[in-house]
């Protein structure tokens, strides 16, 4: 039997978790979820040959004694729990597979792991996986057929299925709601454009966007999302002219969500004083001058020169609820960042009834016998309830694949590795197509 170890049992175990169990009895697996709940941990476990394991990560004993024996540990953990473990798994000598960004703290342990012969995979989930899987697979295609790339672009988005739209912006929180007010925050987008490298500050990101159409869904918009340029390298990309990676969102998004960010809604850097007791109308006039008569429609039509006829942008805004009276109902001062979370979270949290909806776009351009050529990719992948969504779906399975694949003795590379590779992306994607998540490739005219 080979002991598996999962911490972590929330949303986007859901998926792994049932993957697992579904193989253990064939390829005997002695299966362990671990998690400070034990009652969240025995939720998402269907058989009685699962261990499930209550566990607090700061007490060291009790994790080191639970891996002890493990072939593999899974960390579906906060990305910043990831180096304890990780630290735990090169000691004991385990393998180590997480869903999250290759930190930099993992990345000066690549040299130790790989003298132990260990895997350490990262970056195997959504966004980012399932984007790495699908891009390398089109791109070395390409390059095996002759090809040169000079082009790639890829958007994600996590989203709102159409069925389940009810609100101007076409858009719900999915998944991690303050990702999703801090986005683009922190540091300036890099991209590369035409041979010329491009920088986007905080305060324009969500000005400037892409338009894409997905057959079947209609129109999205993108807006660039991080630093582009950290993968041309793991791509072989470097001598691309153009390399730009992004986030979806329904048309009109980005120009409503801008409002926020001018006014300063966006902020996470202060606690605003004597916010605890404001209502929603009273958090947004914090931000306007005074003026003796006029309302705060009016001062924030001002302040950002929102013309009267932009009705569409203002219905995005007035269907927030952020000119309302209602007290915003924290129990403590907040940063303006939490709060304006706080409040769309009123809004946007899902139903019961509510669907998450998954979006991945790639294009390459390419020249081949002196010729230009571009090539579309896209995923569509809807998910089924509040519980199991594609957001879950989509960042578990790829995980759980790969899983299978490292206890199988079928990935060579060692190290602090990413899913690049086609010992990776060519079953991972293979299996992903069995359960529905399948990418349509398209040569546009």
């Amino acid at each position: 039997m080979k002991k598996i170890v999962v911490f972590g049992a929330g949303l986007s175990a859901t998926y792994l978790i049932s993957y697992l169990e579904q193989n253990a009895a064939d390829y005997k697996w002695d299966l362990f979820i671990a998690d400070k709940d034990i009652t969240l941990a025995k939720s998402k476990c269907k058989l009685d040959a699962t261990r499930c394991v209550e566990i607090d990560i700061n007490n060291n004993k009790a994790v080191t004694d639970l891996i002890h024996g493990s072939a593999l540990v899974v960390s579906m953990l906060p990305a910043f729990l990831h180096i304890k473990i990780a630290q735990e798994c090169l000691d004991q000598k385990i393998n180590l597979a997480t869903a999250s960004y290759l930190s930099e703290e993992l990345k000066e342990l690549h040299e130790q792991v790989k003298a132990s012969e260990l895997v350490f995979l990262n970056e195997c989930g959504l966004d980012p996986g399932i984007d790495h899987l699908s891009a390398m697979k089109l791109l070395d295609g390409i390059r095996e057929n002759g090809g040169k790339i000079t082009e790639f672009e890829s958007f994600t988005g996590g989203l709102i299925a159409p069925d389940c739209v009810d609100n101007p912006w076409e858009y719900k929180f999915t998944w991690n709601p303050r990702n999703v007010v801090l986005a683009g925050s922190g540091s300036a987008v890099k991209f590369i454009h035409n041979g010329k490298y491009k920088f986007i500050p905080y305060h324009r990101i969500f000005r400037r966007t892409e338009e894409v159409d997905i057959d079947g869904y209609g129109k999205f918009e993108g807006y660039a999302n991080r630093d582009s340029l950290k993968y041309r390298e793991t791509y072989g990309l470097d001598d691309v002219k153009t390399m730009y990676r992004g986030t979806f969102r329904r048309r009109g998004f980005s120009k409503a969500w801008n409002c926020f960010v001018q006014l300063g809604a966006t902020d996470d850097s202060y606690i605003l004083p004597y916010s605890k007791g404001m209502s929603h109308r009273q958090f947004i006039n914090t931000f306007l001058s005074y003026h003796p008569t006029d309302s705060v429609e009016l001062k924030l039509k001002s302040y950002l020169g929102i013309v009267q006829d932009d009705i569409y942008l203002w219905e995005k805004l007035e269907s927030t609820g952020i000119f309302s009276n209602e007290l915003i109902g924290l129990n403590k001062d907040a940063t303006p960042a939490q709060i304006l979370q706080h409040i769309l979270e009123k809004k946007w949290s899902l139903k019961e009834s509510d669907r998450d909806m998954i979006v991945m776009w790639h294009k390459v351009t390419y020249e081949q016998n002196g010729t230009s050529k571009k090539i579309e990719s896209s995923l569509v992948c809807e998910g089924e309830d509040r519980k199991h969504t594609a957001m879950a779906k989509t960042v578990g399975l790829p995980l759980a694949i790969a899983c299978k694949q490292i206890l199988e003795g079928k990935v060579n590379e060692r190290g602090c590795i990413l899913p690049t590779s086609p010992e990776l992306y060519v079953p991972i994607l293979e299996e992903l197509e069995y359960f529905g998540v399948v990418f349509k490739e398209t040569e546009p005219v």
